[in-house]
């Protein structure tokens, strides 16, 4: 299971790279996302592409509670027609989550040491991701949140972890808000693909950011072995 990243840009850096309709409130760098957290995400609105702060892991609008978003911080790439809680959402209701890296685990003997992966050119990127709004009746008001789409691991992953972030550069991540894919599954196989291993980068960091409450410049540093 895939479960932090990383978010150090400004809104207005991401605002003009996917061109984005509305403003949101000021944000600082993230360095250490965890799950149950809520960051911006970027749908397709009325009027073109817009951010919401949503909170990650997805609930979907059937739920009877909001703690089933604990297990679904991920979607599978290969089951997403298979589930109930995707199925939907792959047509209605695709996202894209602005990042700047994430990390993994690797296992050394018994230890497990962090990685950070990241783009070579240190650009920001975005993974594909599914959202959906759940209604608290009660206290009537809404929760957004979404769920990252993992697939296999590219040759670089494939050393640290058996799963990946699908990852999209501009023109794929505006492709993934545009178009329709419906329960096209070899067209979701085509577009939903590991990142060039060629193009990323990972090193080894500190264990501060095996705490979610760890959020600084230190959670990228080399890990001094």
């Amino acid at each position: 299971m895939y479960g932090r990243f990383s978010a150090t840009f400004s809104f207005r850096e991401i605002r003009l790279r996917w061109n984005l309709q509305r403003d949101l409130p000021e944000f600082a760098s993230r360095y250490n996302i965890a799950p149950s957290q809520s960051v911006p995400v970027i749908v397709k609105g009325e009027h073109g592409n817009e951010a919401k702060l949503m909170k990650w892991g997805l609930v979907p609008s059937w739920a009877p509670d909001p703690s089933i978003g604990n297990r679904m911080i991920n979607a599978r790439a290969e089951t997403l027609l298979e589930k109930p809680s995707f199925r939907r959402l792959v047509s209605e209701r695709r996202c894209l989550i602005p990042a700047d890296g994430f990390y993994e685990w690797r296992r050394e003997g018994n230890r497990k040491i962090p990685v950070w992966i990241h783009l070579k050119n240190k650009k920001p990127f975005a993974f594909a991701g599914l959202w959906n709004s759940w209604q608290n009746f009660e206290a009537r008001d809404v929760l957004h949140t979404f769920t990252i789409i993992t697939t296999e691991p590219n040759a670089l992953l494939r050393r640290i972890h058996n799963r990946m972030p699908v990852i999209y550069d501009e023109p794929m991540g505006r492709q993934w808000l545009d178009h329709s894919y419906g329960d096209r599954a070899s067209v979701l196989a085509a577009v939903l693909r590991p990142w060039p291993s060629d193009l990323m980068e990972a090193h080894d960091v500190s264990t501060v950011v095996n705490s979610p409450e760890s959020d600084s410049p230190v959670c990228f540093n080399r890990c001094r072995q």
